[in-house]
């Protein structure tokens, strides 16, 4: 059996990149600890990542789901993460959900458009 996770890191479908959620995971494998905002941050910072392996920006993020274990956190979530755009933002919803992978408390999947 493959120890690989069963998908992948991002998908092209023509002009679109389809990107699996980011959670608030550090490069150690390990939950970032601390508030929402700086969940979000982290969450964001590997979004970048992501997005810089295809040579992209969060100016070519068309749409954004987010999901938060709690909405009494959706306020301190949604400043941390509007500061990451250069104010056109991408289409976006918002869920609570019950719980993450990992025990994570905010996931964030992407799609971008790389002729933007």
């Amino acid at each position: 059996m493959s120890s690989q996770a069963p998908f992948s890191s991002y998908r092209e479908a023509g002009d679109l990149i389809f990107f699996s959620g980011k959670i608030e995971l550090l490069p150690d494998i390990k939950l970032l600890e601390g508030t929402i905002a700086e969940k979000t941050d982290q969450v964001m910072r590997n979004i970048k990542a992501e997005l810089d392996k295809v040579n992209l920006t969060f100016s070519d993020v068309v749409n954004a789901t987010i999901y938060l274990t709690d909405m009494a956190h959706y306020a301190e979530m949604n400043e941390a993460y509007g500061k990451w755009f250069d104010g056109v933002y991408p289409a976006r919803a918002a869920v609570a959900v019950k719980e993450l992978p990992l025990g994570a408390k905010v996931e964030i999947v992407v799609v971008a458009h790389k002729n933007n």
